[in-house]
């Protein structure tokens, strides 16, 4: 028997709507739970397989905490400013605003008729001028708290395009940078940018990562990205520039004698300078190729290539003179965008050394042997690495017979006495390039004068809103389209002529503090940031209790995130440390080929189409059904169908079983054991287990044919957050019941029915399994004996024959010995 689930679902989505069901309520001494979704940006493509995995665990969450009676805020909204609006709108000549609001309203529809309990009075937008109001506010804070700074920073220029380009616009080819769209020459081009200074909370960011509930590698990934590293910088004195010096940070000062070259960043401020007449036109071409590779093909190309500069250094620890080059593999945000080679005891410098004809000192022997020139350190380096940390120190005057750490503290101690240097920590993360070249984002709330200095439009002048125009038309000349717009760029006041900033915010600003905003969000707009009433809210609210989301956002949105909530900490208008307790990544979603969902492999799955063929509730417990929440699994629309199977039965068991009004002793067992079981599984996020639980209860009830009424309404209840339209629909409809089942209270189990008194013992005829029976615990031989013979089947079995020994391993395995007549 089939249910109607498209009458059903429709139903109870409009109820829900109506009666503003998963409205937060307003009571502050409740249990509080926040559950959110990363939100996403609103493309036309609309809902896809894996935000429906996403947005139905944390509904999964939502409503059970619920029905645990919290006061649970679950939101949602959209990153609706950004790049790709943009760029349809510059392909299309429609206003981004346009587009971006009609995909919003079908993304939402998806999103309502996947059943998701959402406060929808809570959603919001970032292109919104109410949110954006306090975007532009918090940039503010930034720049007075000397946080935020305008700098020269080499950007993507495509000449082309006429536009400055994100890095992922960018395409690296053997020939260079291209644009991703029409593949034009792209180059680095040196630009004024709004830059924040994230590295200022390095360190934060390190040390609060052990407060978060997330997974180990994500962890690892933040660490990694902040990349801190403690060591030590050398003031290097040059060679006939006497007011100049080149400072180098290194984490191994001990092999300062071991240094033959200094090697700068071609960005390095110094190259201009110290390149001499001979190696100009040299220098020169190698810095300009170097402006079209990206950081990441310059830290992994294999192929070391770098220009002598003509300009030499002293070595202070031995009074040598060494070369000064420059390397493309040497990035300038890294400690000081120069590092110091010691070519005997590094693969990368030995590779640079041996290509370029460098000296190679060795500084360290190891235990067994000690090479002595650079063909005996190429057959050591092929067979093994030289590391300092294991040798013993040589050729390194005081430090000579000394072990790596001995060695370490001697030239760190010596050093700061001779003014060589000083102890530096250094971090891989730089500061976050704040600008955009784009009229789709938040404009910036400042202005400048003549001479260009610098005014921040005042708390009552926001939100400083974009200019409504009709075609976005790109300037040409690297600037943003709002450059075009001269009665909002320019403009006077109290006599005085101004010129607001061009640029715009990018897309991560927004979404920066997002969860914040759906807290502050009323009919008005948003309640100010800077009031008692916001503190008093997220003070209750924070932090996110659960938040999900792809992993793609682990070094991106998470750690601006945190970074901005931290800012806000110092500022007192929030009380949390951090802005997510837990986060879970979902797994991905793959084809039924087990690659990756692409219309061009045609394994992609609309998602429109399995919600109108199948319904909500059976693409929910499916897609919670195909494996652990956080692993990748592979579509299946046979699977679909299981489920769909599943939610039959279950309406038929409500439809045809006898329902009895007074406890049914036959299920009250397995039923305690499946709220129990049930309930830690839905905790723990392991909904694949819940549904195998779920329908181990299907299975025993339909042995019986029978079930009371308390069971029926307990089982809806655990099964509600999977499959809310349903077991809506049961309640209402068969049980009669008043009160729906998101306001009712979560089953309890009792603990003394957990303690099985039953056992199933296997019952094997000459080691062979022939049957299994149900006894009472504990029981002697005899009567388990007896039992035995009571089944059909061994019965039958055994008057062939004659038992000749009975073995019996208690409450488990009963094996009876027969001898068969030869003649049987």
């Amino acid at each position: 028997m089939c249910y109607d689930f498209e009458k059903i679902e429709s139903k109870w989505q409009l109820n829900w709507t109506k009666n503003k069901t998963f409205k937060t309520s307003e009571d502050l001494t409740k249990p509080k739970f926040y559950c959110l979704d990363m939100f996403p940006y609103p493309s036309s493509q609309g809902l896809h397989v894996g935000h429906i995995e996403g947005y139905t665990a944390s509904d999964i969450v939502n409503r059970l905490k619920r029905m645990q009676q919290y006061n649970v805020l679950h939101p949602f909204g959209w990153d609706s400013f950004g790049l790709p609006a943009e760029q349809y709108a510059l392909n299309t000549g429609n206003h981004p605003k346009d587009f971006t609001y009609q995909n919003i309203n079908n993304f939402k529809k998806q999103i309502e008729k996947l059943g998701k309990g959402v406060d929808w009075e809570r959603e919001l937008s970032t292109s919104e001028p109410y949110f954006y109001q306090w975007t532009q506010w918090i940039f503010k804070k930034l720049y007075e708290k000397n946080l935020a700074s305008l700098q020269e920073i080499e950007v993507n220029f495509c000449e082309e395009l006429g536009t400055v380009l994100a890095n992922e616009e960018v395409v690296p080819t053997e020939d260079g940078l291209v644009s991703e769209r029409g593949s034009h020459p792209v180059v680095k081009k040196k630009m004024k940018q709004w830059v924040l200074k994230i590295t200022d909370y390095a360190e934060r960011l390190l040390e609060d990562i052990d407060l978060l509930e997330w997974s180990p590698q994500l962890k690892e990934m933040q660490k990694n990205w902040i990349g801190k590293k403690e060591g030590f910088i050398f003031d290097f004195s040059l060679i006939d520039v006497k007011d100049k010096k080149i400072s180098v940070f290194t984490t191994k000062p001990s092999t300062i004698f071991g240094v033959t070259a200094l090697i700068l960043a071609p960005e390095h401020p110094l190259v201009a300078e110290l390149t001499t007449p001979e190696c100009r036109n040299d220098v020169d071409e190698y810095v300009n190729r170097t402006k079209r590779k990206t950081n990441l093909e310059r830290d992994i190309n294999k192929e070391k290539t770098g220009v002598f500069i003509g300009s030499y250094a002293i070595n202070f620890a031995n009074q040598k003179k060494i070369p000064i080059w420059i390397a493309d593999y040497v990035l300038p945000h890294y400690g000081t965008g120069a590092i110091m080679t010691v070519p005997y005891h590094d693969s990368r410098d030995f590779e640079f050394a041996r290509k370029y004809d460098l000296e190679m000192i060795p500084i360290a022997k190891l235990p067994e042997e000690t090479p002595t020139s650079p063909s005996e350190k190429k057959e050591l380096q092929e067979e093994q690495e030289i590391k300092v940390e294991d040798g013993i120190f040589i050729n390194s005057d005081f430090l000579n017979g000394l072990n790596y750490e001995e060695a370490n503290r001697k030239i760190i101690a010596v050093a700061q006495k001779n003014n060589w240097g000083q102890v530096n920590f250094t971090y891989q993360m730089h500061d976050w390039v704040f600008s955009r070249q784009r009229y789709w984002g938040e404009p910036f709330p400042v202005y400048y004068d003549e001479n260009d200095n610098i005014y921040l439009n005042s708390d009552a002048e926001l939100p400083l809103e974009l200019p409504s125009v009709e075609k976005i038309v790109v300037s040409g000349d690297g600037t943003s389209p709002l450059s075009n717009i001269s009665s909002w760029i320019y403009f006077e006041k109290d006599g005085q002529k101004f010129r607001r900033d061009s640029n715009t915010m990018p897309q991560l600003a927004g979404s920066s503090w997002y969860y914040i905003g759906y807290i502050l969000k009323n009919y008005l707009g948003m309640i100010p940031l800077n009031t008692d009433k916001a503190k008093e809210l997220l003070d209750y609210f924070l932090p996110v209790d659960f938040y999900i989301g792809g992993t793609e956002h682990a070094v991106g949105h998470l750690l601006y995130s945190r970074f901005w909530h931290k800012f806000l900490f110092d500022l007192g208008l929030v009380s949390s440390k951090e802005p997510f307790l837990k986060l879970v990544n979902q797994g991905m979603i793959l084809g039924h080929d087990n690659l990756k969902m692409s219309k061009s492999k045609g394994n992609a799955v609309n998602a429109s189409l399995i919600l109108e063929k199948y319904g909500s509730d059976v693409l929910r417990i499916y897609m919670m059904f195909m494996g652990p929440l956080e692993d990748s699994k592979s579509w299946s629309e046979q699977g679909l169908k299981g489920v769909q199977r599943f939610l039959n039965r279950v309406y038929h068991m409500f439809d045809s079983f006898e329902v009895v009004a007074q406890e049914f002793a036959p299920l009250k067992k397995i039923m305690n054991q499946t709220i129990k079981t049930v309930t830690e599984d839905y905790e723990n996020l392991k909904f694949n287990k819940v549904v195998s639980q779920l329908m181990i209860f299907v299975n025993e009830a339909y042995k019986h044919q029978k079930i009371d009424q308390k069971q029926m309404k307990i089982f809806l209840q655990l099964l509600n957050p999977l499959a809310p339209h349903l077991t809506e629909e049961l309640n209402q409809t068969v049980l009669e019941s008043s009160e729906e089942l998101v306001y009712s209270q979560w089953p309890t189990y009792d603990e003394t029915l957990l303690t099985a008194d039953t056992v199933d013992i296997v019952v094997q005829i000459n080691g062979k399994v022939k049957a299994k029976i149900q006894a009472d615990k504990d029981q002697e031989k005899e009567a388990i004996l007896a039992l035995a013979l009571k089944d059909n089947k061994i019965a039958n079995l055994v008057e062939k024959g004659q038992i000749v020994k009975t073995i019996y391993v208690s409450n488990k395995l009963l094996n009876l010995v027969v001898r068969f007549d030869s003649r049987c």
